[in-house]
């Protein structure tokens, strides 16, 4: 059975385009509060040309180390890391010492992002470039 986002065992992109807004959107609501933790520049520059105004954490030193300067001024972040093996190192490491920390964390979004983009894209820095592509695939169909 062919999923929602497949036609005919093609790619359906204003579907794939909407399920992927849509996780975009609700992270934008996120960092309203809680700070998104990527692992670099590129990452934090993806996010920031897809609108996010929020604070973004990139990954600098030891990581111990950053949770603990983490859990001075949050209860709360979003792990962002990318979908690839390094990338669910990273994740893995984080949980475990923002948990020691006492700072909760969320990589839901991570994980949806992973699901729906993995074939295309693997990490976060591609992802501007990324929705930019869909957009112009449902345009050039639409004319």
């Amino acid at each position: 059975m062919l999923s929602e986002r497949q036609e005919n065992g093609k790619m359906n992109y204003e579907k794939h385009l909407e399920d992927v807004e849509k996780i975009l959107e609700k992270l934008k609501l996120l960092n309203r509060e809680y700070a998104v933790i990527v692992e670099g520049k590129k990452d934090e520059d993806a996010l920031r040309n897809l609108c996010l105004n929020g604070r973004i954490i990139r990954i600098v030193g030891s990581i111990s180390d950053m949770c603990e300067e983490i859990s001075k001024e949050h209860k709360k972040v979003i792990i962002l890391t990318d979908w690839d093996k390094k990338g669910g190192d990273l994740c893995r490491r984080l949980k475990k010492y923002l948990e020691a920390n006492t700072v909760k964390h969320d990589d839901r979004i991570r994980a949806e992002l992973a699901e729906l983009c993995k074939k295309e894209i693997k990490d976060v820095e591609s992802l501007f470039t990324y929705v930019g592509n869909l957009r112009k695939r449902c345009l050039k169909r639409n004319l």
